[in-house]
Order: C-alpha cells, then sequence, then structure tokens
C-alpha cells in the first residue's frame, strides 16, 4: 500500500508541476512556409493501427490549408544525417514497436534531436523503440496499457498551449483509447490529463497505481531537442475532424518552438546507447 500511495503522490507532484511551472505558451507565429516536416508512419511486427492512412490524409490537408511542406514516409532509411537536418520537425504518426532497421538510423534521430531537432509522437508512437532508452526518454515514457475504447474527458490544464487553446477546459472524447504510460519522465510540462472517473468496466491493469487521472498530453525539452506527445487519437475518423487537426498542428507548432536551424556542430551521438552529456 506505501508504494501504491507513493506512485500516486509522484503522479499529482508531477501534474501540478506541469500545471503551474511549465513555460508559458510563446506568443510568436510560426512561418508555415519555412516549415518542412517528415511524418513517419513505419511499424514494426505486432499491430499496426488503422488510423494511419487517415492521419496522412490529415497532416496533408494542414500543409495544404498552412503552407507547410510534408514528407509522409514509412522508410526508416530516411533517417539520416543528410536527409534529416531539412527538418523543423519529425512526426511519428501512430509508430509501434522497431521502426529502425539500424542503429545507425536510430543514431541519426539522436543526432537529429541533439542538433536543436523536434519531435511529436502521436498516440501509439509511444509503443515505439519500446527497448530503447534513449528513445523511451524523448518520448516521454512508454506504453503500459489502455482501457476498451469508449468515451472520456481530457481536463486542460494549459488553455494557451496552441494544441488545445480551440478546446477550453474540456475535450469530450466520444470515443478514443486511455492510455497509461510507464516509465515517465520526471521533468514533462503537462498540458492535460485524462479523467478516468467515467471509464466503464476498467481493465483494472493500471487503475489501482495511477488513481482517478493520468497525463495524456505533454512536452519537454530533451538532449537538444524539443518533444511533444498526446496520447489521444486513436480513432480513424476523428483524423478528418477539426478538433484533432488543431490538436495536431498546435503540437507541431510548440515543437517548433522558435523557429532555428539545427546545428549539428552540437550532435554528438555514436551509438542508440550513448549517455546524455549536460548542456
Amino acid at each position: 500500500m506505501k508504494k501504491i500511495s507513493f506512485v500516486k503522490s509522484f503522479i499529482c507532484l508531477l501534474i501540478l508541476l506541469g500545471a503551474g511551472f511549465s513555460n508559458p505558451s510563446f506568443s510568436q507565429k510560426i512561418k508555415w512556409n519555412k516549415v518542412k516536416i517528415l511524418f513517419y508512419t513505419k511499424n514494426g511486427k505486432g499491430y499496426v493501427h488503422d488510423n494511419i492512412a487517415n492521419s496522412v490524409v490529415a497532416i496533408q490537408a494542414l500543409s495544404k490549408q498552412h503552407g507547410f511542406t510534408v514528407d509522409v514516409s514509412d522508410d526508416p532509411g530516411k533517417f539520416t544525417d543528410e536527409n534529416l537536418k531539412q527538418y523543423d520537425a519529425l512526426v511519428f504518426s501512430n509508430t509501434n514497436n522497431d521502426v529502425f532497421d539500424t542503429d545507425a538510423q536510430r543514431v541519426s534521430l539522436m543526432r537529429y534531436i541533439q542538433a536543436g531537432g523536434n519531435f511529436v509522437g502521436l498516440h501509439s508512437a509511444s509503443g515505439t523503440e519500446r527497448k530503447w532508452r534513449w528513445f523511451k526518454d524523448l518520448l516521454g515514457g512508454t506504453f503500459f496499457w489502455h482501457e476498451p475504447g469508449q468515451g472520456f474527458t481530457v481536463n486542460i490544464l494549459d488553455e494557451k498551449n496552441p494544441s488545445l487553446a480551440h478546446l477550453g477546459t474540456k475535450w469530450v472524447r466520444e470515443t478514443d483509447e486511455f492510455y497509461f504510460i510507464k516509465e515517465l519522465g520526471v521533468n514533462l510540462n503537462v498540458l492535460a490529463v485524462n479523467d478516468h472517473t467515467t471509464i466503464q468496466k476498467p481493465g483494472g491493469k493500471a487503475l489501482d497505481t495511477f488513481g482517478t487521472v493520468f497525463p495524456s498530453v505533454w512536452w519537454h525539452e530533451y538532449d537538444g531537442g524539443r518533444a511533444f506527445y498526446t496520447s489521444l487519437g486513436h480513432e480513424k475518423g476523428d483524423y478528418l475532424k477539426p478538433d484533432l487537426q488543431k490538436h495536431i498542428l498546435g503540437a507541431i507548432e510548440w515543437a517548433i518552438g522558435p523557429q532555428k536551424p539545427r546545428n549539428y556542430s552540437k550532435a554528438y551521438a555514436t551509438t542508440p546507447n550513448d549517455p546524455i552529456k549536460k548542456r
């Protein structure tokens, strides 16, 4: 019981820190015509979400509407220093399990982030590269469990963040997956939490440990770059709706932050397991 109480207290502290001490939403406007994004959809062996095709439709519609450039790919061969340096952000859309063929590709992702690159993970991206410590820390944790798909409410903690500013204080998800993430980072800026109190027939695998709310949207600075994650977005039809599309657009905007080029003189990784250097 003491262990459970401690974990509950830790989660509450994490949420309070995210709500009260995260950096304020900056007022600068992204110059979208100067933005280029890699939208990565690779899945390894195992479950593949049927929402990926609609997520591609969504990002292409957003690209046309706002004037940024997007390259959609499921080819891990795109992960080289020479190729990645052109992108302002990498979006992992419902990737799952092992999505790289070689350690050199993993190192290229590390070096991109170390050079000041930016990352956005959508929904099952938290189930990506589950054995790779650096990636789990980049995302902010790794997938643990989800409740059966159903409706629940998302409580918005930062109503000014561009990924959430259109939603007010509550975002009612008619049907989605309530994700629990394990190995949570301790320096996450939590932007929204899922309310578990209305979940019907809860699975029980995580509830006794994590309590009645759980972080669902967050960002943090990591190893020289910026990373944003949202666990929301399971239903394929939702990617064609304005609320989720604006959520994704705002996530990209926030991840990019103050627009600046990548600086590969700060990239130092040579293997996927290299320790992070203090900056």
